[in-house]
């Protein structure tokens, strides 16, 4: 087991930091690093543990260990539960040598730079609005990223919950709070599936009521053109509440149905859940 020594501190999920991987999805947190144009990746870092070190256990890399080489990542060693236990410290000044930082900075401010210079030329730079993309069956819907709270794996068993609508699959504890979770299949009147490693459940807060959503798969996030968003046609009520627009990516062949978070549930719903839990 390995730690950095110094540089990194504690976070929770937030939409700004989505990065494509499982985020907070086990026993542990994913760490990506990226400049705002996403050029720039430097680690992956899965954090298992967090605590504080006494200095007095902390010792050097013994030579055995580092053969010799003074200049590794290796910075030292701590013995731990009385000796049983050693965990590597990292020295994060000897990652990245001078020569291969200067390529990576000097690459994102290549591409920076040509980002810009698209921006300038097209006028469209700060007309996109940016969504989390997730699938139903065969479709794919975006929510604003601003209203995903946290995304978490589906745990292999929910409480149930009895008395309750057909779409409520049930309630789990997420860090001490109790969240109902919605299948969003049923939510839509769409075929029911088994549950399987891709799902997830995508936690928003609805009229001041934490809920949770069981998707399919979340697949990305994506900045989209409001010049490809488009009003969606009104073919039901309540379709015309939940999806009032549609991305149409006509280069990709691929249409999103953007969601109303807030519409996912209405005033009564919401209000039985928040009586219940």
């Amino acid at each position: 087991m390995s730690f950095i020594s110094h540089g990194i501190s504690e976070t929770e999920w937030s939409p700004y930091s989505f990065g494509g991987s499982e985020v907070n999805g086990g026993k542990g947190s994913i760490v990506t690093s990226s400049d705002e144009y996403d050029e720039l990746h430097i680690s992956i870092i899965l954090i298992i543990e967090n605590f504080r070190i006494n200095r007095d256990l902390v010792e050097p890399m013994p030579t055995l260990l580092d053969n010799g080489n003074r200049d590794g990542d290796l910075q030292s060693i701590c013995r731990l539960d009385d000796g049983r236990r050693l965990v590597s410290i990292l020295a994060t000044g000897r990652m990245f040598n001078a020569n291969e930082m200067d390529g990576i900075v000097a690459r994102a401010e290549g591409s920076k730079m040509a980002a810009e210079s698209q921006i300038e030329s097209t006028g469209d730079g700060d007309d996109e609005e940016q969504f989390v993309v997730f699938r139903l069956m065969d479709e794919e819907y975006g929510v604003s990223i601003e209203a995903v709270q946290e995304i978490v794996r589906v745990p292999d068993e929910l409480t149930r919950i009895p008395k309750t609508p057909h779409f409520i699959e049930g309630v789990i504890n997420l860090r001490g709070v109790v969240l109902p979770v919605i299948d969003q299949r049923r939510r839509f009147g769409l075929a029911s599936t088994q549950r399987n490693d891709r799902q997830r459940i995508m936690v928003f807060t609805i009229h001041g009521v934490r809920t949770g959503f069981i998707v399919d798969q979340v697949s990305e996030v994506m900045r989209i053109p409001a010049k490809v968003i488009r009003p969606a046609p009104e073919l039901s009520e309540e379709q015309k509440r939940m999806i009032r627009r549609v991305a149409n990516l006509e280069q990709q062949k691929r249409m999103i149905l953007l969601l109303e978070v807030t519409q996912l549930l209405d005033v009564n719903e919401v209000e039985g859940m928040a009586t219940r839990h």
